[in-house]
């Protein structure tokens, strides 16, 4: 199986955007954390979660296909594979989302967009984010407007969790790699110097 820092790399190789970087991160964390929770294989999952938009800038009409065409060319596992398209069911793929797997990355998918935005505008960022906030946000369709609010919905229907213990899971799983996305209180109170200075 590729390892994780072979994944990095064909990360970095496909995908220019920062945001977009950052948002694969985020779901990989999100996804690795539930592969804990289950007693799952966390680096398995944790390649579904990373990889889950590696297509999404260069081929954003064909989405995931090519992306899916280029993991099995490298011999990614077919359980990483199948995440991979069902996460895009049911408008991209026809995969519907049945594994553990298959349902974890659909449901957190959106839903860590939704929380990173969360805490870009919290001035503790994700330091003392609760589920409240962002179900709150969930509410609000002009917050985060790209975030597909149907969507969330149907993760947590496909994961059958009440909808703050999973928001609570995300938040977990983000906060092991806040320093990567830069969401902590520390970060953000760096951002706005850095603006602030003439």
């Amino acid at each position: 199986m590729p390892s994780r820092s072979d994944a990095v790399a064909l990360l970095e190789e496909w995908v220019e955007s920062e945001a977009l970087r950052k948002h694969m991160y985020a779901v990989e964390a999100a996804v690795r954390h539930y592969a804990r929770l289950e007693g799952e294989d966390e680096e398995t999952w944790g390649l579904a979660g990373l990889l889950h938009d590696l297509d999404w800038e260069r081929f954003p009409d064909e989405h995931p296909h090519p992306g899916v065409a280029r993991l099995r060319e490298l011999d990614y596992p077919e359980p990483v594979v199948r995440a991979i398209l069902a996460h895009a069911y049911p408008d991209r793929s026809d995969v519907v989302p049945e594994t553990p797997l298959d349902k974890v990355l659909y449901a957190c998918d959106e839903l860590c967009g939704l929380v990173y935005a969360c805490c870009l505008v919290r001035p503790n960022g994700i330091d003392d984010l609760r589920p409240k906030s962002v179900v709150k946000k969930l509410k609000d369709k002009a917050f985060a407007a790209g975030v597909h609010r149907d969507a969330v919905q149907r993760g947590l229907d496909l994961i059958d969790l009440d909808r703050a213990v999973h928001v609570q899971n995300v938040i977990d799983g983000l906060r092991t790699v806040a320093d990567v996305l830069e969401v902590r209180g520390e970060d953000l109170a760096a951002r706005r110097g850095q603006q602030q200075r003439p």
